[in-house]
């Protein structure tokens, strides 16, 4: 997450520089550690109880659930590496029970898990240890689970790419991504694409010599922020150039080859998706995203489809001085998109997904406009609920059951809010608050 390494007056001097919000550009090399955290008026909280808080998880990033048996277990990273708390007895009361510890490290950010293997993947920054995104080192650490207790590293390796590392193809495979280009890779790049591991043997990892995910940015190659996959196998990319989704495994009709071929990790399919219009997400980087695939609601609808649309949900991940222009939840519709259009799209005939509807933070019941942290970040979809992540801003719960007009039912915005991921578990939203650890918070509305 490009954010955790901004200070206010540093994302001022960038957007004179660049005219770029500095959040989307990845250059600054500060520590999370170092950052201003800026606390403004009081804390605000509606519908939403919290019910607990792991204060020993300072620095918390990102986390991932594990089923042993009947035991249920938590696995947070961050700053400081990965912790493992057990939920069994009290999911409101986490409790600590191994660690490895890796003091230094950045970022972790969405860590995910092989719940069948029981494997951690962390990704390593450049900015790790103090280095920077031209010179330092980037790789993964695979993290065996097997005993909760007792966490133990099997393997770390080297990639070109180490912001953040995501599964493909039943987790047999790593694609990694971001962020700014280092100092030895193409002049013309504006960051970097993704890298393929392959993990099966997850003790000697191989990651392919070269890039996935190129010419993304209407065919330039650009920063790939984050990856994350649908219920149908589908992996969507996001980054500086929008969110195109690809095939991993199978055989499908390359629309822009022209012809059915079996798709592969190394050699994906692409699917469908493109730019975001630049009415809803003036800076074109695209953080993270969620496609709805086969999710039904209650009532057993497709959420999949609305209106007959197949909807891509994505965040903006920008900064501007005040909160007004910093980035949004978007929601975009991928009709006219299967056919290759994100794939062919140029500055001179640019292609864009049609926008279905935003939300922004700014200037909504329970926000601090005094606060300097207001874009939109992480988010997690149940049913026709969303909850996401807003920094300083907190946590908000969305009401998206119309796409075109997302409503806020409920939200916890602590005074030290550094809100940068939710995840619902079993009833419960956890937080992971890089300031305050991991909040516990139950819906009651």
């Amino acid at each position: 997450m490009l954010r955790s390494s901004l200070a206010i007056a540093t994302v001022t001097a960038t957007l004179i520089a660049t005219g770029l919000p500095a959040a989307a550009c990845g250059e600054e090399d500060k520590p999370a550690s170092e950052k201003v955290r800026v606390s403004g008026a009081p804390g605000a909280v509606k519908n939403v109880k919290a019910v607990g808080n792991v204060p020993d998880a300072q620095g918390a990033i990102a986390m991932g659930f594990l089923q042993y048996g009947h035991r249920d277990v938590m696995a947070v990273s961050g700053e400081f590496g990965l912790k493992v708390y057990d939920l069994t007895k009290n999911p409101a009361a986490p409790k600590l029970i191994g660690e490895v510890s890796l003091p230094g490290l950045w970022e972790t950010e969405d860590t995910e898990v092989d719940v069948k293997r029981k494997l951690v993947f962390l990704a390593r920054d450049p900015r790790a240890y103090g280095g920077t995104t031209q010179t330092g080192e980037s790789g993964i650490y695979i993290i065996d689970l097997k005993n909760p207790e007792k966490p133990a590293i099997l393997s770390y390796t080297k990639v070109p790419a180490g912001h953040t590392t995501s599964c493909v193809d039943d987790c047999r495979y790593l694609w990694t991504g971001g962020p700014a280009k280092a100092a030895n890779q193409p002049a013309d790049w504006g960051g970097r694409p993704i890298w393929v591991t392959d993990i099966r043997d997850p003790r000697n990892p191989k990651t392919a010599p070269d890039p996935i995910e190129l010419a993304r940015n209407d065919g330039k190659t650009d920063y790939v922020h984050d990856v994350q996959v649908d219920d149908e196998g589908v992996a969507w990319v996001s980054g500086r150039g929008g969110v195109r989704g690809y095939w991993t495994s199978g055989y499908h009709r390359d629309p822009v080859q022209g012809k059915v071929r079996r798709a592969t990790a190394f050699s994906p399919v692409p699917y469908a998706g493109g730019g975001i219009e630049e009415t809803a997400a003036p800076s074109k980087f695209m953080h993270n995203s969620f496609h709805p695939s086969g999710h039904r609601s209650a009532d057993g609808a497709d959420s999949n489809r609305w209106r007959g649309r197949d909807l891509i949900y994505a965040t903006e991940e920008s900064f501007l001085d005040g909160c007004v222009g910093d980035g949004v939840l978007t929601i975009s519709s991928l009709q006219n998109s299967y056919n290759g259009e994100g794939w062919r799209s140029t500055p001179e005939k640019p292609f864009r997904l049609k926008s279905v509807g935003t939300w922004s933070v700014a200037g909504q019941e329970g926000s601090d406009p005094t606060t300097g942290d207001c874009s939109a970040h992480y988010f997690d979809v149940r049913g026709k609920v969303l909850v996401q992540s807003f920094y300083t801003q907190g946590t908000r719960f969305l009401d998206v059951s119309d796409p075109t007009d997302p409503k806020q039912i409920a939200y916890f915005r602590p005074a030290d809010a550094s809100a940068w991921a939710p995840y619902w578990h079993k009833g419960y939203v956890y937080v992971a608050d890089n300031t305050r650890g991991i909040d516990i918070l139950k819906l009651t509305a």
